[in-house]
């Protein structure tokens, strides 16, 4: 991937699957699915949500704005596990990931859906092994909360979905973080 990715105004959870009842489940979808399954998620009345982002592509002269998903391969169900095996039906999962911490996943969608909320641009990065949690104290991403590799570098907050081993990283001014405990 060349550059960075931008945000997408379709990253919003698909029936607000932050309010809906059950567990989250992570679904490992087959080859280039996500989007696909997300739709018939929505279809069947299932909460789901797929963190997508806006990437430009060259195709000769032509620029492309296309949005891809922030984790390709994965899409986020909110709901029973009979709902998770409705999904499996549609010959479109790979694997149903059980999600042993609820509550650790519900904080690192909820935070990387108030990033993908606000206008920012997102760029691949590793997934830390340590590092300093910190929250947005002002300005759009306030309330959001993240890691810095360490309290000198604060200029890049990652967040990461650790049962993924994936992150991403946003620019932003180390003066506006605030270090938690």
């Amino acid at each position: 991937m060349s550059g960075g990715l931008g945000i997408s105004d379709t990253a919003a959870p698909r029936l607000d699957a932050f309010c809906a009842a059950g567990a989250w489940h992570v679904l490992h979808t087959r080859s280039r699915q996500e989007k696909v399954l997300s739709d018939e998620l929505t279809a069947m009345g299932i909460a789901s949500y797929l963190p997508l982002c806006r990437q430009i592509r060259f195709y000769g002269r032509r620029k492309i704005a296309s949005e891809i998903p922030l984790f390709p391969g994965y899409v986020f169900l909110r709901g029973t596990i009979d709902q998770a095996y409705m999904a499996d039906r549609t010959h479109r999962v790979a694997a149903i990931l059980p999600v042993a911490d609820q509550h650790s996943l519900q904080w690192e969608l909820t935070n990387l859906h108030l990033a993908l909320s606000n206008e920012s641009e997102f760029h691949p990065h590793p997934l830390l092994q340590s590092g300093v949690r910190v929250e947005v104290r002002s300005g759009p991403f306030r309330g959001l909360q993240g890691f810095v590799q360490s309290r000198t570098r604060s200029d890049r907050l990652i967040l990461q979905v650790r049962m993924l081993g994936c992150a991403t990283s946003m620019e932003i001014d180390g003066a506006l973080l605030e270090i938690l405990d």
